[in-house]
């Protein structure tokens, strides 16, 4: 898990977003960091430095001088940490840290600061748009600080535009891939997810039961870890992860036709997608009425898409899934020479705690050579760190393949 056991530094300036600095201190926490918070003065117009003190058990640094300011606290804080943290970032102190400036104690301690930084700027539309701020977060970028760009809606001030500080969950993940090794750094992965969705007529359609979960957790964890990551994704409720390119299709056919456009140019294809084996033979023009007690359906197969994409396969790994109800490894091991596979991520769907609509899982990676290792019941994050794992060993282990830039 990309927090367990990391220490981190949130600074929180004075706008009204601070507020939402608090729950990304509980979700924090409750992902196994440990967090010191540092406030302006003007945060604490908006919220209690009490407040970030209960949620994070750390006591809350405010003062550069006076009771309780700790003399090398400026030197120390942005150094023994593993990342950095602003959220809101004011036009203020953005200004100040890329003039340099240090007239309290959050921005003296950016300037003595060693660690990764994450800037969450949140302000009005205008000031947003203001080039001194653009120019101001140009330098920054130039410095190495990561900036995670406001958001678009309703705003403190009445106006709507640019200037929203990001939800919680979404600075989250941004910060996990500043803690997170970028060992996929240069990759393109294409990643396929969620169910596919056959018509039968135009009320009515033939899918399963899968909700993406697992292909939008490696799709999630990919992205975290450095890759440029393109998911095609059947019908789900899941919003799309962070930083990646999420394309919508609905059925087999969709998902062949967007995944074979884009095959060629990726490293590699992670096919966690529950694509249906069968479709109508005819698709009905108007809703069918109920009629007689028994309703004949004629079903015809739909393309295998890593069988279609074995012949242009040349430098890519392909990763599958096999969702069986039974004679797992040898299932699995069929559909690995069958398609042409380098991986193939095997589990038993007809368990309630693995498969689909939960958050665990139980599988088994089968790959051409080895011993099948199997891994125990973890959830579906720590699933797609592991057969990530094994995709970063697969592309080292080819001559040739180094990084893209």
């Amino acid at each position: 898990m990309p927090f367990s056991g990391k220490r981190l530094l949130l600074g929180v300036s004075g706008g009204i977003a601070a507020y939402k600095a608090a729950a990304v201190v509980r979700r924090l926490v409750t992902a196994g960091a440990r967090v010191k918070v540092m406030m302006t003065a003007s945060a604490r117009e908006f919220v209690t430095p009490l407040t970030f003190a209960a949620l994070s058990g750390e006591p809350v640094a405010i003062e550069l001088f006076g009771p309780g300011a700790h003399p090398l606290e400026h030197v120390s804080l942005g150094q023994e940490v593993d990342a950095i943290l602003i959220a809101p970032a004011t036009a203020n102190i953005i200004g100040k840290l890329a003039a340099g400036l240090g007239d309290d104690l959050l921005s003296t301690v950016m300037l003595a600061a060693t660690r990764p930084v994450l800037l969450c700027p949140a302000m009005n539309d205008q000031m947003w748009a203001n080039p001194v701020v653009q120019e101001n977060l140009e330098r920054l970028r130039q410095r190495g600080y990561r900036i995670l760009d406001p958001a678009s809606g309703s705003l403190a001030c009445g106006a709507v535009g640019l200037g929203r500080l990001p939800e919680p969950d979404i600075i989250v993940e941004a910060l996990a891939a500043l803690v997170t090794p970028q060992d996929l750094a240069g990759r393109r992965l294409l990643i396929t997810a969620g169910p596919t969705h056959e018509d039968l007529d135009p009320v009515r359609f033939l899918t399963n039961r899968s909700t993406g979960k697992m292909g939008f957790w490696v799709a999630r964890v990919a992205g975290r870890r450095g890759a440029a990551v393109t998911l095609v994704s059947g019908p789900s409720a899941l919003a799309a992860p962070v930083g990646v390119k999420l394309v919508p299709v609905r059925s087999a056919r969709d998902m062949l036709a967007a995944v074979q456009e884009r095959f060629t140019g990726s490293d590699a294809l992670i096919m966690a997608a529950a694509v249906g084996d069968y479709r109508p033979q005819s698709l009905a023009e108007r809703k069918l009425k109920r009629g007689p007690e028994q309703l004949e359906v004629r079903l015809t197969q739909n393309p295998d898409i890593l069988k279609a994409l074995s012949p242009l396969k040349t430098r890519q790994i392909v990763i599958g899934f096999a969702a069986e109800t039974g004679s797992l490894v040898a299932e699995a091991k069929r559909k690995l020479t069958e398609k042409n596979l380098d991986l193939i991520v095997a589990n038993e769907v007809n368990r309630p705690d693995a498969g689909f609509a939960v958050d665990t899982n139980e599988v088994t990676l089968v790959a051409r050579e080895g011993a099948p290792v199997a891994l125990p019941l973890m959830s579906k994050e720590e699933v797609a760190d592991r057969i990530l794992d094994w995709l970063v060993q697969a592309l080292e282990a080819r001559p040739g393949r180094q990084g893209h830039g």
